[in-house]
């Protein structure tokens, strides 16, 4: 099978930044929807997906309307659930346990939250139903993590060391399979 591009932009600063934001539908600034809309200007893109939770959701159906495409709304492309820690600042939690969890996301999950295996597989099944040739995903910062740990095989530090700030574009050539690979094409923060 031949590559297809594969453009993962994270969501545009929300109202409340720096919280632990898995299922919280944390409400976009506009200036955060419009940093998005620009970073995907002279992009060649087929399709535009999205997590349906709100803070991405606004950005995708933006440059929808922008690039004259449908938007496909895909919860599959959310973030981790951080269960009992979702909405918190970091700095709320007993240190001790966000390190155990920053260190081993999949051994040391957040209190009633979901494994960083279950974001992976999640990802993964998002991928592999892409039928566009050229798709944007507008996701979080942790689904672009996850698709890089699924297509790139990147260990847990090495993940950590992605900057992707608001509205960062992250862009991939995949060779689909049954063990699909990726390449990076670019990342812009």
């Amino acid at each position: 099978m031949s590559a297809f591009r594969l453009h993962l932009l994270r969501h545009g600063a929300p109202e409340t930044p720096g919280l632990l934001m898995g299922r919280s539908d944390g409400v976009p600034t506009r200036a955060g929807i419009n940093a998005c809309v620009d970073k995907v200007n002279g992009l060649d893109i087929a399709a535009v997906a999205t997590s349906d939770l709100l803070r991405a959701r606004q950005a995708a159906e933006a440059i929808g309307r922008k690039c004259a495409l449908p938007v496909l709304i895909d919860p599959r492309w959310r973030e981790l659930d951080f269960g009992d820690w979702d909405g918190l600042a970091p700095s709320a939690i007993e240190p001790s346990a966000m390190s155990r969890f920053w260190h081993d996301p999949d051994a040391s999950p957040p209190p009633g939250g979901e494994r960083w295996s279950a974001l992976v597989d999640r990802v993964a099944a998002a991928i592999g139903a892409l039928e566009h040739p050229s798709t944007l995903v507008v996701t979080h910062g942790g689904a672009m993590r996850a698709a890089l740990a699924h297509l790139c095989g990147f260990t847990q530090p090495q993940l950590w060391a992605f900057d992707l700030s608001y509205s960062a574009l992250l862009s991939l050539n995949i060779w689909p399979g049954s063990q699909p690979s990726a390449q990076i094409v670019g990342l812009w923060t």
